[in-house]
């Protein structure tokens, strides 16, 4: 059975760096992993605990993350804080039960972006992720002049992705073998 990683992006730019981190990630994983980029959380409304409709989307993402075997995230840092994108969309499932327990790796495009990276796992450490400590990178491609669609092409990025890939991979296969 393939493994299947759901990526989630959190910056709205149309070629950022986090989605080219993402797309080489996508690229370079084993041949029995796939890996989903969603899309849909951009467009989602601001999250309201009293709003008696769930959106499609967010029902959409609930079931991602359901027949997920993990989840990816790469996030910018918009003045020293998270992203409003991912900290919407986790707000979104933050009640959402099959997330608690799910491995979760993030990557940090940045090697500045200190403050959000710890704020984002935080969040995900409150809301009960199976945070994969081996498999969260700091990739800085941000200022390094690669293009955000040849990340997977330049082996000072290939390498590092590969082994958080691997390593959130084995992570899966433990936690699947245990159950």
């Amino acid at each position: 059975m393939p493994i299947h990683i759901l990526a989630l992006c959190g910056s709205q730019r149309s070629r950022s760096m986090s989605d080219g981190l993402l797309r080489a990630c996508r690229d370079l994983a084993p041949a029995d992993v796939a890996i989903d980029l969603f899309e849909q959380h951009k467009d989602f409304p601001l999250f309201n605990p009293e709003r008696a409709d769930i959106p499609s989307g967010v029902r959409a993402l609930q079931e991602a993350i359901t027949a997920a075997d993990a989840l990816l995230i790469a996030s910018p840092e918009y003045a020293h804080g998270v992203t409003g994108t991912i900290k919407n969309t986790l707000d979104w499932v933050v009640d959402h039960a099959p997330f608690a327990g799910k491995p979760v790796a993030v990557l940090n495009p940045s090697y500045q972006s200190l403050h959000a990276d710890e704020a984002l796992k935080e969040t995900l450490r409150t809301m009960s992720a199976d945070l994969v400590l081996d498999a969260c990178l700091r990739i800085p491609v941000i200022g390094s002049r690669v293009d955000p669609d040849r990340i997977a092409s330049a082996p000072r990025f290939a390498a590092p992705i590969s082994a958080a890939l691997r390593a959130l991979v084995a992570h899966v296969g433990r936690t699947n073998n245990s159950v």
